[in-house]
């Protein structure tokens, strides 16, 4: 199988989240987040594919600094997995950078879904403020299709981003995956982010280890060393080389 990750195109909207779902709905985190954001909910229903297709098509329209990106099984034209990702890449006032919580849910479901989702956010505040970085919101492949290279492919993409914009990546990663992540050449966080049992429905608290990727152009620079000396810009972004 020859995978190729492309930028998503609007017709891509239904098979991408295809490989979405079918990612998350097997994994036990990713299930359970799936329950708080859309409780209650049969995500592989026609209605509920349809109503989120047409939200995935306005936000597309909207949106200035998401991105998704699709990895495509060349040889039978079908998307296997997917990757979703915020590139801020300039300052941000704090106008720009606030939380607009979970629009579309209501009543103690908005607030338990905000609950699991604002400390998220509050960790990003804290830890870039508005800085110039990349936040890899979801790497995911189709349960079908994994351990063949697809998962491989998106995160190599993820690091060619980090280095082509000389930008930070910052990811929230999984017990089970952070030392893929360190291998990969990301710094773990002293940070993490602890999510209750009580509030998850689980038997013990979930931890969330933090990873951040340095481009080349940091020439060694940890992310502390970048946040306190304010956040300077590498290489030729900060010589204002025009290409």
């Amino acid at each position: 199988m020859v995978v190729c990750i492309l930028p998503c195109l609007v017709p891509d909207i239904r098979q991408v989240y295809n490989a979405y779902f079918s990612a998350f709905g097997n994994e036990k985190m990713g299930a359970l987040m799936l329950e708080i954001l859309f409780p209650g909910s049969d995500v592989n229903s026609e209605e509920f594919r349809d109503e989120h297709a047409k939200g995935t098509l306005a936000w597309w329209h909207s949106c200035e600094h998401q991105y998704t990106w699709k990895a495509l099984d060349m040889d039978t034209n079908t998307v296997v997995g997917m990757a979703l990702a915020d590139v801020y890449s300039r300052p941000r006032t704090a106008e720009e950078r606030k939380n607009e919580g979970v629009p579309w849910l209501e009543g103690a479901q908005k607030e338990r879904a905000e609950a699991v989702l604002n400390p998220l956010w509050e960790m990003r505040e804290s830890l870039f403020g508005g800085a110039s970085y990349i936040y890899a919101h979801v790497i995911g492949v189709d349960p079908k299709y994994q351990g063949r290279q697809a998962g491989a492919k998106l995160c190599q993409f993820g690091i060619h981003m980090c280095e082509e914009s000389a930008l930070p990546i910052y990811f929230e990663a999984s017990p089970s995956s952070i030392g893929l992540y360190e291998k990969l050449g990301y710094e773990r966080l002293k940070e993490t982010i602890v999510h209750k049992a009580e509030l998850m429905g689980t038997p013990e608290d979930i931890v969330v280890p933090l990873v951040v990727r340095m481009p080349s152009q940091a020439k060694g620079m940890t992310f502390y060393e970048w946040k306190a000396q304010g956040y300077p810009s590498f290489g030729s972004r900060a010589e204002g080389t025009k290409i």
